[in-house]
């Protein structure tokens, strides 16, 4: 039974809508740290001010400048490092980056199952190197076969398809349809690409 037209859409409609989301999200993170360092230092200074700010009531001015904001600035140095402190103390005394790194390694593909583009030529060069070889080596010979279909998931992948696609508009020779991949592979990711937009949807 053929799926229907429904079911096709939403399988293309719902991936798209997820990698758009995240993309998004991405963006964001990319200023999150800095926006968060201004969002806490302004917020908890506001929020410290009116329990300190009658030590500063009856100061006089410092070099011409009011005591309100040399309160403001002091309490906003002193949110500031402590944030540091922190952050040091995450670093140097807890050490907890290196379960951080530890669990963001189990989560990212590319450090556990697949393979960037770029590896995948690599491997596939010296998967064949390794073939011709030990021609006569059983065992190397399969394990080179299930290589073999290791590099045709990563090269039907949609990363796959960009790095490809790349490739063609900025290189003199297209991507040549590599031995390691089965017939038609590159010429499918070739049409593929043709879907993919600038702006990376």
């Amino acid at each position: 039974m053929n799926p229907s037209i429904d079911s096709i859409r939403g399988d293309i409609v719902i991936p798209n809508m997820k990698k758009t989301i995240m993309k998004q999200y991405w963006r964001l993170q990319q200023s999150q740290s800095i926006a968060s360092l201004l969002l806490w230092t302004s917020t908890i200074t506001l929020l410290v001010w009116p329990y300190v700010s009658w030590r500063f009531e009856e100061m006089d001015p410092i070099m011409g400048i009011p005591p309100t904001y040399i309160g403001l600035i002091a309490i906003a140095t002193l949110v500031i490092s402590s944030i540091f402190f922190i952050g040091y103390a995450y670093d140097q005394i807890l050490s907890l980056w290196k379960d951080h790194r530890t669990v963001d390694t189990e989560r990212n593909p590319f450090a556990t199952y697949a393979l960037i583009p770029a590896n995948v030529v690599l491997i596939g060069q010296m998967n064949e190197l390794l073939r011709r070889h030990a021609s006569d080596d059983e065992q190397v010979q399969e394990t080179c076969s299930w290589v073999d279909e290791w590099l045709q998931w990563c090269g039907e992948q949609e990363i796959w398809v960009r790095s490809q696609k790349f490739w063609d508009e900025n290189l003199e020779t297209p991507v040549p349809p590599f031995h390691f991949f089965p017939d038609g592979l590159v010429e499918n990711a070739r049409g593929r690409a043709s879907d993919i937009n600038e702006d990376g949807n």
